[in-house]
């Protein structure tokens, strides 16, 4: 169950108005709760990707995502796999 937080805001009305009409939102309380889901979001994102190279965590994120096919190789990354003749 999830729990709400009554709190008043001052917020710029223009972009307030704004970030409702582009997020198909109806109400100001729904765009407020819409954009700081967005930025935790973004936020934890942003922290995994320090991770990468640190050794701090390993696995396959295809396989923990539930992906049902790896990426395939870009060009680049195709041709230094070949071996050499």
């Amino acid at each position: 169950m999830m729990r709400m937080k009554r709190t008043n805001l001052v917020l710029d009305e223009k972009v307030l108005e704004e970030a409702t009409r582009l997020a198909g939102e109806r109400t100001y309380s729904r765009t407020v709760d819409r954009a700081l889901a967005e930025f935790v979001r973004r936020a934890r994102a942003g922290k995994i990707l320090q991770l990468a190279g640190s050794g701090l965590w390993e696995g396959d994120l295809a396989e923990m995502r539930g992906d049902s096919d790896p990426p395939a190789p870009a060009p680049a990354e195709a041709s230094s796999r070949r071996a050499a003749p």
